[in-house]
């Protein structure tokens, strides 16, 4: 394997590729892979959603073999989870991390829990030492349907795949790794599901290192509103917001008036730079976290961030996605090197006088030594040549870090001064120098997001176990209405009614063995896991009440009080 790069260049799309569904999706996707094989600077990493064909996939993989030879194509579910991730390096693990929950399988026409969604889990090396490794977690989340409303029924559902993802994202970091989150995470920047990421991971997002100032959604966005600023152009969303999404430069976001306009032969249609972008917003994200900077012998920086993959489609003029992909540089900055080590001088001996206490000379053997008899001149130190060979160092493996040239050194301390170094938060476990160090404490949010979280958690069991409640009954209900209709047949008048009473039985049986079996299998199985997801946040509550001098106790109900250590259950 060559030696480790100096930069990583990253790369995600959102491809828009759903089978049946998704306009000219061969001919796009094709192209996807058409630019990235051809684009400056190459990609090193790339990861895709909404790749959700076999065939889409090993298009692009066709395209890119030259650059990307290695790659994974994750499956889920029915009609799988849509992700991929392709790599210049080898993958030496694969994992794909089902979200507990994930959709309603009701809600058929959105397709969430039929996908299967979930993070796609990949560890590549980059460089031969231990630590040398990227953990890539590439996820599409559940879109916000309803609008993130207060009373939006999915707002569980995304604070639960930000849980799981935090805590993937966690012990990659931990292990001292590379950590990259990338995908469309269906969230506006330091939303709670956001912030529960950056809260209880350590890792940044690439695009806010560079541009702290940037956007918190679009104009209409409550968040945004209460920044008053007037609303940005086209070319402001892009270059300063990175509004990957609903924006005016993508076609497939134009009324259906102006995407007849565009086609085959025909000019290509241009929008100004200054048009109003009241919509355009950040849904795809690169966070990241840097590893374990004393067994790198550095860390890894944000060089750059930008909006990409805004070209259209040579001959079919329309944008290659419904989204643009984010794209960023990550530099590896050496740690600047540690001054020289001067020992201080010998203290003086007790009966030496002290008016003749003087630094040692280089040539002096032993300090305080007896004088030589003034009949025998003191021969002169030498110094013994070293032995022939490799100077003695440290045990073979990757080169360790070498005094950097001036500007190098200097780029690193602007990094570490202007914030885009991305550290970790904690220590991780080989950067402690003595394991009689207590662990790093376990990241922690405020005890009132805890509570909000708990408070959504009951709010969305309650609303489900209304919903088992009433499909229990359906079932029971069809059961007696199906025996009734039978049992009419022997009674029945003439033929047609006994048709009618037999149709009447089949139909409601099988719909109420469907909402039996809903209720017995979906809605037992998503209240269990809600029952572990409320548990672990109660517990995180606990530890946090704990560590601050609070006690783990207090708040309403849920997981909030603890008892023995481990924190009450809510029964159901």
């Amino acid at each position: 394997m060559p030696y480790p790069p100096e930069e990583i260049n990253l790369v995600t799309l959102n491809c828009w590729g759903l089978k049946y569904i998704s306009k000219l999706r061969r001919q796009r996707l094709t192209e996807i892979g058409r630019q990235l094989a051809t684009a400056s600077p190459q990609p090193d990493i790339v990861a895709l959603q909404e790749c959700f064909t076999e065939e889409d996939y090993k298009s692009i993989r066709y395209k890119t073999k030259s650059i990307l030879p290695h790659g994974k194509f994750y499956h889920s579910a029915a009609f799988g989870g849509g992700l991929a991730i392709l790599s210049r390096w080898p993958i030496e693990e694969s994992t794909m991390h089902r979200y507990p929950l994930n959709g309603r399988p009701t809600a058929f026409w959105r397709g969430d829990w039929y996908v299967g969604k979930g993070i796609a889990c990949a560890k590549i090396r980059y460089g031969p030492a231990a630590k040398q490794v990227v953990e890539v977690f590439n996820t599409h989340t559940h879109a916000p349907y309803e609008g993130g409303k207060p009373d939006d029924s999915y707002l569980c559902h995304r604070t639960a795949q930000s849980w799981e993802m935090a805590k993937l994202l966690r012990g990659a970091a931990e292990r001292g790794h590379l950590v990259l989150a990338m995908g469309d995470f269906n969230m506006v920047p330091m939303s709670p599901e956001y912030q529960l990421i950056t809260g209880l991971a350590p890792v940044n997002d690439v695009w806010r290192t560079l541009h702290p100032d940037s956007s918190l959604g679009p104009s209409h966005h409550p968040a945004e509103e209460a920044r008053r600023r007037p609303v940005p152009t086209a070319e402001f969303n892009i270059l300063e917001n990175g509004a990957t999404s609903d924006g005016p430069y993508n076609t497939w976001r134009w009324t259906k008036a102006q995407q007849k306009l565009l086609g085959s032969g025909r000019r290509p249609v241009t929008v100004s730079p200054d048009t109003p972008d009241p919509l355009g917003k950040r849904l795809d994200y690169i966070f990241a976290s840097s590893g374990d900077a004393t067994a790198l012998g550095g860390t890894w920086s944000v060089e750059r961030a930008s909006v990409g993959m805004m070209m259209r489609h040579p001959d079919l003029g329309c944008s290659l996605s419904d989204h643009f992909s984010v794209e960023a540089t990550l530099s590896f900055q050496p740690l600047p090197p540690s001054p020289p080590f001067h020992p201080p001088p010998a203290p003086p001996s007790p009966t030496s006088n002290p008016a003749s206490i003087h630094e040692p000379s280089p040539t002096t053997a032993v300090p305080n030594a007896p004088e030589a008899p003034p009949s025998e001149p003191t021969p002169p130190t030498t110094t013994t040549p070293p032995p022939p060979g490799p100077p003695p160092g440290p045990p073979p493996g990757p080169p360790p870090a070498q005094p950097q040239p001036s500007h190098r050194i200097s780029k690193t301390e602007s990094a570490l001064h202007n914030g885009t170094y991305l550290q970790l938060q904690t220590p991780t476990p080989s950067q402690r120098t003595s394991t009689d160090q207590p662990p790093p404490p376990i990241a922690q949010l405020p005890l009132a997001t805890y509570d909000a979280i708990l408070d959504v958690i009951a709010t969305y069991a309650a609303r489900e176990e209304r919903q088992r409640a009433w499909r229990a009954r359906h079932f029971f209900l069809s059961v007696l209405i199906g025996v009734g209709c039978m049992v009419g047949v022997w009674f029945a008048p003439a033929n047609y009614v006994r048709f009618v009473l037999v149709v009447v039985s089949s139909v409601g049986l099988v719909a109420g063995t469907v909402d039996g079996l809903m209720a017995l299998l979906f809605f037992g199985g998503e209240l269990n896991a809600l029952r572990e997801f409320e548990w672990e946040v109660g517990n995180a509550r606990r530890v946090a009440g704990l560590q601050r001098g609070g006690g783990g106790g207090g708040g309403g109900g849920g997981n909030r009080g603890g008892d023995g250590g481990v924190a009450g259950e809510r029964v159901w």
